[in-house]
């Protein structure tokens, strides 16, 4: 049996504030986590725990960081994460954009000394929530991606996200890794002992390989989107270039190429970016998101050349797996659910999913 949203959610706030993490924080971290799992984002949910506790263990976050603003302007913040991890700081951050955004039209924050921050799409989809267009970027602890043409591992998956409101529940809601697929896929895979599909990873010479643990454990490489110089992965590289320079030189996050990344005294250090922008800068009431409906509802009654598979839009997919995993539950791998059972015997958690065990 799967467990529900409610018992997934609960377990993670259960673990969160055993790891010290004040309570507040750790429901609204234990929220955008199960956000990730309930929309089928099953690299940046649950899966996620054992990385954290080791970051614990060793360190390398602060579970009672405490964010707080450095530099405010009308439309601008600069925010300090304070060392710990980045789901709360990164939900403080798009809120201040919003703000932002209802006042003056335009409102951007950068986020430094931060840890992973989950999904994405979470961030983005709360600006579309609330009417605005949501951008949104972060620079990436890992690095185990070449960039195009090299053999050496300069950068991360380096995702972003972009959403716009359009009919309502149905943003346009675009979260995307620059690499194939994101780490956690690849994790995922090697957490249930599973090979990769081909075309995510190379070895250390370049030549494909369906080994998960490829690029964590024997020196290769994942492949930034497009895969190969054939299939443009030139454009794969430039968007994480981008990534990199809106999440770390914008907010002063160290840069995935400096040999102290994650390691120095500030913590992982990475850097977030978001921006929300407000349609009424440009459009009357809801003509912007009714055009946005159409452009989408025009997408997706295309004839598609599958039948059985229609064309969808971005946020489609995602919508219609957390409509079933709110029905069926959310599925957890025997491996990941026995890891995080003794994760959380260690640190005196409760144990909240038995039923599922």
């Amino acid at each position: 049996m799967n467990p529900s949203y409610a018992m997934h959610r609960a377990q993670l706030e259960a673990l969160l504030t055993a790891w010290g993490m004040p309570a507040g924080y750790a429901t609204r971290t234990a929220e955008v986590m199960s956000w990730a799992d309930l929309h089928g984002i099953d690299s940046h949910g649950i899966s996620m725990v054992p990385t954290y506790h080791a970051l614990h263990a060793s360190g390398r976050i602060r579970m009672d960081a405490q964010p707080r603003i450095e530099r405010d302007t009308p439309v601008s913040a600069l925010m300090d994460a304070g060392g710990g991890l980045g789901h709360e700081p990164s939900r403080q951050a798009m809120e201040a954009a919003i703000a932002k955004a209802r006042t003056v039209g335009v409102g951007i924050v950068s986020v430094h000394r931060s840890a992973h921050f989950g999904a994405c799409g979470f961030y983005a989809a709360m600006a579309a929530e609330a009417g605005m267009i949501g951008m949104v970027a972060t620079s990436a602890s890992l690095v185990q991606v070449a960039p195009a043409g090299g053999a050496q591992a300069r950068l991360g998956t380096d995702p972003w996200a972009f959403a716009a409101p359009g009919r309502p529940g149905e943003p346009f809601l675009l979260d995307m890794a620059t690499t194939t697929v994101a780490a956690g896929r690849v994790r995922n895979k090697a957490n249930e002992g599973l090979p990769a599909p081909p075309g995510w990873l190379l070895t250390r010479d370049g030549l494909p390989s369906t080994d998960p643990l490829e690029a964590a454990q024997h020196g290769g490489f994942l492949t930034s989107l497009g895969g190969t110089p054939e299939g443009s992965s030139h454009k794969g590289y430039g968007l994480a270039m981008m990534v990199n320079i809106l999440g770390s030189c914008l907010s002063g996050a160290t840069l995935v190429t400096d040999p102290q990344h994650t390691r120095g005294p500030a913590g992982m250090d990475i850097g977030h970016f978001f921006l929300a922008l407000s349609p009424a800068l440009f459009r009357g009431p809801g003509a912007f998101e009714a055009d946005v409906a159409t452009f989408c509802d025009a997408m997706r009654a295309t004839r598609p050349a599958n039948p059985a598979r229609p064309v969808m839009v971005a946020g489609d997919p995602e919508r219609k797996a957390a409509a079933r995993r709110r029905t069926e539950g959310i599925p957890v791998g025997p491996k990941l659910l026995a890891s995080i059972r003794q994760i959380a015997s260690e640190c005196g958690a409760p144990w909240l999913l038995g039923a599922a065990a």
